[in-house]
């Protein structure tokens, strides 16, 4: 009996290092490869190289990294703070404010999650041509201050919030802004810290819809960066991997940040 525990603990354990050799080898493949020339990725090269300060010196010699890296920063900062703002205002207002038709108009926004973002993309770009916002880092914020996911995962979180604190607040004469801002948000940080997570790696990550709407060098993203580096006649890898670094570096940070709130936000979230 003891055999077959200690047999099962090994296989246990055997599976868990797989995966975790699976999750962090391509991290690792492109520290290295971020090292060492295109020649040598091209060949297979996985150890260490001495070409970090050439890819480095290359990659902000050719282009304007700091410039692109604020964009990238400033319109993912300004989006996660609006749909922090607005997505959680519109969940509290589902679940704390009951009428006839609160559960249609909340079912009707839930179903244009199944709209892709293919059949938005012309309706979009001729409403930012008609407001004059193309090629401008407000015509991608003012699109994205609202995020349909968000508001049902905040929602689900308002579900296990205590209505009998609120109840208490209006009985004192408490605002609903103020009752929001004092009282739900303070009490809702777990949740706030997930939800800015999603939104931070959603609006850092987005391709599409930046390509589209940006069209000049100056007002690029990180990801339109690599991109323009992954679509050169030669490629070079070590540049790429350069950039690809440069740019994970904002997540690490954000995720490592809020990570002591992010597992609670979730499951407190989505228990319901």
């Amino acid at each position: 009996m003891k055999g077959k525990l200690y047999l099962l603990r090994v296989l246990q354990y055997a599976f868990l290092l797989s995966c975790f050799i699976l999750a962090v080898f391509p991290f690792f493949w492109m520290v290295v490869g971020a090292t060492n020339t295109a020649v040598d990725i091209i060949k297979g090269k996985i150890s260490f190289g001495n070409q970090l300060i050439p890819n480095l010196n290359r990659l902000f010699s050719d282009y304007d990294v700091t410039g692109i890296f604020w964009n990238s920063c400033k319109i993912s900062l300004l989006t996660v703070l609006g749909q922090l703002l607005f997505s959680s205002m519109a969940g509290y207002g589902f679940e704390l404010f009951s009428s006839k038709t609160r559960e249609r108009i909340y079912g009707v926004v839930l179903l244009t999650m199944m709209v892709p973002f293919a059949a938005l993309m012309i309706p979009l770009f001729r409403l930012i041509v008609s407001f004059n916002l193309l090629d401008n880092h407000a015509g991608l914020i003012l699109t994205s201050l609202v995020s349909v996911f968000l508001v049902f995962f905040f929602r689900q979180s308002f579900k296990s919030f205590p209505k009998e604190i609120i109840q208490a607040a209006r009985v004192d004469g408490a605002g609903e802004f103020r009752i929001f801002c004092s009282i739900v948000v303070p009490a809702m940080k777990a949740t706030y810290a997930a939800a800015a997570i999603y939104a931070f790696m959603t609006s850092w990550n987005s391709y599409m819809w930046p390509l589209i709407v940006l069209q000049s060098n100056e007002q690029k993203t990180m990801q339109l960066l690599i991109s323009t580096l992954s679509s050169a006649y030669f490629p070079e890898y070590g540049v790429i991997m350069t950039a690809i670094i440069i740019s994970t570096l904002p997540m690490i940070c954000i995720f490592f940040s809020l990570q002591k709130h992010f597992i609670h936000g979730i499951t407190g979230s989505l228990k319901q």
